[in-house]
């Protein structure tokens, strides 16, 4: 494996193998909040204490992982350790942001799986469930700030949400689309940048680069389909958590929008219930928000997979964990060296404005998908020719969840409180309701 990082000479003397794993393990174990509080973490710890990274960089970085698809915080932070030491430095960096949150979300699925019936249990996931349609209202306010600039940005959020929430369009469908409106909309001239990608490496070593990886990710997951076949359901989460790497551009709530729905309603998995819970679980962990997957390969193998269950449990976590992030190696050791001149080329940057629009749309049919299933009992798929709605039995509403979101959204987005507090205050509110007997 060709080691291609740049010399970092100009940001200091590159750190050692010990600082490096220091540095992100620290990352990886305080990295709570979501991809917007990571990202400002990965800023003050790389740009402004350690200095590995220009203001420059980080921008271009960020950019970078914005148009690639799967979890963006967790790529620039393997990007990060990549430009600081390399190939083992981004293993370092990209494994130490996503093990600590990996190995509580496996412990926590597991107590789930077994003893999430118990009252005590239900009441505190029932708090959690409404405070996390405040989570992501705040995601979707957050985004759509720095997304919707534009008119035509506003246009594309709008007919996206349309698209998905009504007429049930593919999510890839919608993301491709906007990439190229936005690619062929924008001015052509590239900002003359200082290196060049061709400088940094030849095209043979990013081809052999992007091979080596494929490997990586592919063989494994088609050994699990070969042992157990191709009806099994480690097969259906190898296959379904692969699609997924490849076609959720936009950052992790545009993953959770597209996966909620299909896990759901497409493979029957999980209720939608059961999903809340999973991202409320993902919410209160460190580590990227997309380890949701996680909970949901081990749900989905411990009910479907056989025995041992918890065998299967473990399987079904380890094929989605792998299906997930081993790709986001590939994109980032093959793509990195261009990362400088892709941040100058005007088309793609458009390409990821508009992409990032379509987002908008899409997290908002996740908001009101989730919302209706929270705060109402019963929720009914309509069919109005190629249209599909969801009705909420008006009779069914539940106000004890209402109450409880309200007082979330009053700590998130007036108060400013981090999460892993609001989502506390929400179970404590639920198991004073249920202590109440309402």
């Amino acid at each position: 494996m060709t080691d291609t990082a740049p010399d970092n000479a100009r940001l200091g003397a590159k750190p050692s193998l010990a600082e490096t794993v220091n540095t992100f393990g620290r990352i990886g174990l305080l990295s709570f909040g979501g991809p917007a509080a990571q990202m400002a973490l990965l800023h003050r710890v790389l740009v402004d204490e350690k200095r590995w990274l220009t203001e420059q960089q980080y921008l271009n970085a960020l950019s970078f992982c914005m148009l690639l698809p799967g979890p963006e915080a967790m790529q620039l932070a393997t990007y990060s350790g990549w430009l600081a030491r390399g190939t083992l430095g981004g293993l370092i960096a990209g494994l130490l942001f996503v093990l600590p949150g990996a190995i509580c979300i496996l412990a926590l699925s597991a107590l789930y799986a077994a003893w999430g019936n118990v009252p005590f249990v239900e009441a505190l996931f029932f708090g959690i469930k409404a405070a996390v349609i405040v989570i992501v209202v705040e995601a979707l306010l957050r985004i759509a700030r720095r997304a919707l600039k534009a008119r035509a940005h506003w246009i594309v959020a709008a007919l996206s949400f349309v698209a998905i929430f009504v007429f049930s369009v593919p999510f890839p469908l919608l993301i491709a689309v906007a990439a190229l409106y936005g690619y062929f909309s924008s001015a052509s001239t590239p900002v003359p940048s200082a290196r060049s990608a061709t400088a940094l490496i030849p095209f043979t070593t990013t081809l052999r680069t992007a091979l080596l990886w494929l490997a990586i990710w592919i063989l494994p997951l088609a050994a699990i389909a070969l042992w157990f076949g191709t009806t099994h359901v480690l097969s259906g989460l190898a296959l379904f958590f692969s699609k997924l790497a490849v076609v959720t551009f936009g950052g992790a709530y545009a993953v959770l929008a597209y996966m909620a729905q299909d896990v759901v309603q497409r493979y029957g998995w999980l209720e939608a219930t059961e999903m809340l819970d999973g991202l409320g679980l993902a919410e209160t962990t460190p580590g990227p928000l997309i380890l949701v997957v996680e909970y949901v390969g081990f749900l989905a193998a411990w009910r479907h997979g056989g025995e041992p269950a918890w065998l299967m449990g473990t399987l079904g976590a380890v094929v989605a964990l792998w299906a997930t992030f081993a790709p986001c190696f590939l994109w980032i050791f093959a793509g990195a060296p261009y990362v400088d001149w892709i941040g100058n080329q005007p088309r793609l940057r458009s390409a990821l404005e508009y992409v990032t629009a379509a987002v908008v749309g899409v997290i908002l049919n996740l908001a009101v998908w989730f919302a209706l299933h929270v705060f109402f009992r019963t929720v009914t798929p309509t069919s109005l020719g190629p249209a599909r709605l969801w009705w909420p039995d008006v009779t069914t509403i539940d106000l004890r969840a209402l109450a409880i979101a309200g007082v979330s959204a009053w700590l998130l987005l007036a108060r400013h409180w981090p999460i892993h507090w609001v989502l506390g205050i929400a179970a404590s509110l639920a198991l004073v309701q249920r202590s109440l007997g309402l």
